[in-house]
């Protein structure tokens, strides 16, 4: 009976600490950053619980350009880096042979250098005299009073550099786990390149597609940094109001119910990603 019961605790037992973090670290802070949204009052006088949800409407009515701007950049910083993610991923597991690992550990070795100093490197290159704009501007491919720091394109540029490896990554994992012989396969059954991608390669690769959208989709949307230094006050994201709002402005309420907005919103647009893109499938497609 003993035996019995350490047998049925057992699985229990093993996911406890994971449990216990997601608690502690997760479940308690979101129930907190809740609770605050529905305060009213100010750092001097303290804040009072009233259940305050006008603070949602208000937060929502005030900011929904930057929250608009923000979805906006993260869906085209998205889209751009499956572009860019699936040949290199591509490349590496079909082409990489015993150098796999090399060309992988290449690219993540920019992770080796802080975040922040990475962003700030791109506005060294390209800002209006750095390396990018200097010597196009000297052969005349583009005009004097042409610059790109301030700017959308900025911005977009520097959320795909910081998070294309989490792109690149989870597809490589998918193209790996593809058996040689169905790819050889499709080819023995005279199915030309494009049908042997479009038809076994790509829908194989769709669970690594999905995990790397969740990766890439939420940061990037919800990003401050890379708006605050290649930004300028008409690329203003979502992040940068929260962080004002939370570390200047000290208005917590107001900060929660847009963190908190912010959230929901993206979670309703994963749910309906994964919706379109057709979950089961995306997991059968995993499972073989």
């Amino acid at each position: 009976m003993g035996r019995s019961l350490r047998a049925r605790l057992a699985p229990y037992g093993l996911i406890l600490p994971g449990g216990l973090w997601l608690l502690v670290f997760f479940v308690v802070p979101m129930a907190a950053m809740v609770s605050l949204s529905l305060t009213e009052g100010d750092v001097v006088s303290g804040f009072s619980q009233t259940f305050h949800f006008q603070t949602y409407v208000d937060a929502f009515h005030n900011y929904q350009s930057q929250i608009y701007r923000s979805l906006v950049y993260g869906l085209i910083t998205t889209v751009v880096q499956i572009i860019l993610a699936f040949p290199v991923a591509y490349w590496i597991a079909f082409r990489g042979g015993v150098r796999k690992s090399t060309y992988l550990f290449l690219l993540l070795l920019p992770f080796f250098v802080s975040f922040v100093l990475r962003t700030i490197s791109w506005k060294f290159i390209l800002t209006d005299d750095g390396l990018l704009l200097t010597p196009l501007k000297a052969w005349h491919v583009v005009p004097d009073n042409f610059h790109i720091i301030g700017t959308a394109p900025a911005v977009i540029l520097g959320l795909t550099y910081n998070f294309l490896p989490f792109m690149v990554l989870p597809i490589y994992v998918a193209l790996e786990r593809i058996d040689p012989r169905v790819v050889e396969a499709a080819r023995d059954l005279y199915a030309s390149p494009v049908a042997v991608f479009r038809k076994v390669i790509f829908p194989l690769a769709l669970p690594g597609v999905f995990a790397g959208v969740l990766m890439t989709f939420v940061p990037t949307s919800s990003d401050y940094v890379n708006a605050e230094v290649l930004g300028s006050s008409s690329t203003t994201m979502i992040g940068q109001v929260i962080q004002a709002q939370y570390l200047r402005s000290q208005n917590y309420p107001t900060a929660s119910a847009l963190s908190f907005s912010l959230m929901a919103i993206l979670l309703v647009g994963i749910f309906i990603y994964a919706r379109i893109l057709g979950t089961e499938d995306v997991l059968k497609v995993a499972a073989r």
